[in-house]
């Protein structure tokens, strides 16, 4: 049912083989889409975290908990609230 296929990798450039195998892998979990990255450059953003292009941006907030200042990794809208990581974490298990 399904043939090895050649694909180009975006990050790269280099062509590598999307296997039969893996097709069918990917249509057992229910992947729509085929791999953009080689297997090496896959494993090298696993390794990097997913990190997008180095270092994610922070944003320095005061918590809305405690009042101590704290960095976030998004932009704060204003419309709700703010937390560190320990205020989080607990209102994180006071709500489930």
């Amino acid at each position: 049912m399904y043939e090895d296929k050649t694909l180009t990798c975006r990050e790269c450039g280099a062509e590598f083989v999307f296997t039969a195998s893996e097709q069918e892998f990917y249509a057992s979990k229910g992947f729509q889409n085929q791999p953009s990255r080689c297997p090496a450059c896959r494993a090298a953003r696993r390794a990097n975290g997913g990190a997008r292009g180095g270092e994610r941006q922070m944003y320095e907030v005061i918590c809305d908990g405690c009042g101590v200042t704290t960095q976030v990794p998004f932009q704060p809208r204003g419309d709700r609230p703010v937390y560190c990581r320990d205020c989080f974490e607990r209102q994180r298990q006071n709500h489930y």
